[in-house]
């Protein structure tokens, strides 16, 4: 072939037959390109398991293409960066036009501009059709706005794609939000019989990128031991279809509770397939709405789940892109504290943070309550610098893609931005982890003691933020009633809880 007039990237996070790029492509003039580049698996010390699914989703991808006829360069496990081998790959074939989806990651997305530039090339940076909201939909949205909502943008999006709303607009069952019927905890004996998730074989192809990366990467944080995410777009539509036949009836009411060993719960386990683009949106929610209907499902839970979908996904997404580059540097309370050493091991005597992070190594993935209100709870609480507890999230989530990862870390687990688009800090002391969880039962700290050797770490850390911010808190209705019961602790307790807390910000890594 002589040298290729466009150069059509595909990055490991849009792996979409029906993606924009590929709609125009002329297979005697245009060249697909895809890279693996240990850059990306290095640009914060990523979780094993994570690096395993990208390259293998990318190499299933791959077949895909080349089965399709599509005319395709696959770089392997290249020690340059992306753009260093689209570098190399321009000038060597004199590629005078590169067309690429809009990156999910604003650091690429810049760097990608300036490559064109540097290089003098036409660069065309097309819309993500992937999400129910385009970037200049949200923007418009977002115009003029003094705080940016989710509950408004949610109740937008449900009546633009008629979707739980009747011809009238009005939302289906009379109202727009179930949140309250979501909450629940596991009985005391214990969640019962729950249907594991979707199960796939692991072939060739998977085996092999198992082995080079367990080989690549040893030191690497996370096991490969039961590597069991869709990888092709097959087994992504399968773990839909297990999902919607076997967990969905069960994942609203239950979706915030907590269980030793139960590392999935009811959840979809879906948002890994979504962000590397094998499965869309739009067919999640039907098949969520079709499953309704089919098997008479309560309202509450398939609310409670498009919600997820199409109301908080596509809403930080708008709100990444919105705020970047400034959210990646916010710092609202000033937090400096390094992250503690076993959050990348799991060595914790405190039972709750060992259970999350110990599940979060096997797997690559904890929910979203353990991510918010027990990892992001417990680095808010503690004073961690934002910048460190998100490089966290981004290395060892293998759903963890920027435009999500950040928004979801930064702006609701930190409140770094100053609460943008959440109403308040997500902040709670031991005694909710006792509620939604069995944790507390095998751990050494007390999650109703607030200071002392028993005490539990949240629970005197919660105390703590609340005095050191109480000015902060009272300001809001949102927020008064967490400082109101502080005129409940006497003046010496809390003098007491603030020595403590000291006490344990200064040896945070002992815990």
């Amino acid at each position: 072939m002589k040298h290729p007039e466009r150069l059509i990237l595909i990055l490991g996070d849009q792996l979409d037959l029906q993606s924009s790029a590929l709609r125009d492509i002329n297979p005697k003039s245009d060249q697909i390109i895809m890279i693996e580049s240990a850059n990306e698996a290095q640009y914060v010390w990523t979780h094993k398991a994570k690096i395993a699914l990208f390259l293998s989703a990318m190499r299933h991808f791959a077949v895909e293409l080349e089965k399709q006829g599509y005319p395709l360069t696959y770089i392997k496990s290249s020690p340059l960066s992306i753009v260093e081998v689209l570098r190399e790959q321009i000038q060597n074939n004199k590629v005078k036009r590169l067309v690429c989806i809009e990156p999910g990651e604003w650091r690429l997305k810049q760097a990608l501009e300036a490559l064109a530039k540097d290089l003098g090339i036409e660069l065309e940076m097309r819309e993500d059709e992937h999400f129910y909201c385009s970037r200049q939909e949200f923007v418009e949205w977002a115009a003029n706005k003094k705080e940016f909502r989710l509950e408004y943008f949610y109740r937008l999006m449900r009546k633009r794609h008629n979707i739980l709303v009747d011809r009238e607009g009005n939302p289906e069952g009379g109202q727009w939000n179930f949140d309250q019927d979501n909450r629940k905890p596991y009985a005391k004996k214990g969640p019962g019989i729950i249907d594991a998730p979707a199960s796939f074989e692991v072939d060739a192809i998977t085996q092999e990128v198992l082995d080079w990366v367990q080989k690549t990467y040893p030191d690497h944080p996370g096991s490969l031991d039961v590597f069991n995410w869709p990888v092709t777009r097959e087994q992504a539509v399968q773990a839909l279809e297990y999902f919607v036949e076997y967990r969905l009836r069960n994942f609203g009411v239950y979706q915030d509770a907590m269980w030793t060993d139960t590392p999935f719960g009811w959840h979809s386990i879906l948002s890994s397939a979504l962000n590397l683009k094998l499965l869309n949106p739009r067919e999640v929610v039907n098949a969520v709405l079709v499953a309704w209907r089919k098997y008479s499902l309560d309202l509450s839970t398939i609310e409670g789940f498009i919600r997820q979908i199409l109301g908080w996904r596509e809403f930080v997404r708008g709100m990444y892109y919105l705020d970047m580059p400034k959210m990646a540097q916010d710092n609202y309370y000033q937090h400096q504290r390094p992250l503690p050493k076993w959050y990348w091991n799991g060595q914790t005597q405190m039972a709750c943070m060992k259970d999350a992070i110990g599940q979060t190594l096997q797997y690559g993935y904890a929910h979203h309550i353990q991510r918010l209100m027990v990892t992001g709870n417990f680095a808010l609480l503690a004073e961690i610098l934002p910048q460190e507890v998100c490089e966290w999230y981004l290395a060892i989530y293998v759903d963890a893609i920027e435009w999500v990862e950040l928004p979801n870390t930064a702006g609701m687990a930190l409140f770094a931005n100053g609460g943008r688009f959440t109403s308040k800090p997500y902040i709670a002391s031991g005694a909710y982890i006792k509620r939604m969880s069995n944790y507390c039962g095998s751990c050494k700290y007390k999650p109703e003691v607030r200071y002392g050797e028993d005490a539990c770490p949240i629970t005197t850390l919660y105390w703590n933020f609340l005095i050191k911010h109480r000015d902060q808190f009272e300001a809001s209705p949102r927020t008064r009633l967490m400082t109101a019961n502080l005129k409940r602790i006497s003046d010496e307790d809390q003098k007491e809880i603030t020595l403590h807390a000291q006490k344990i910000l200064n040896h945070l890594d002992d815990l």
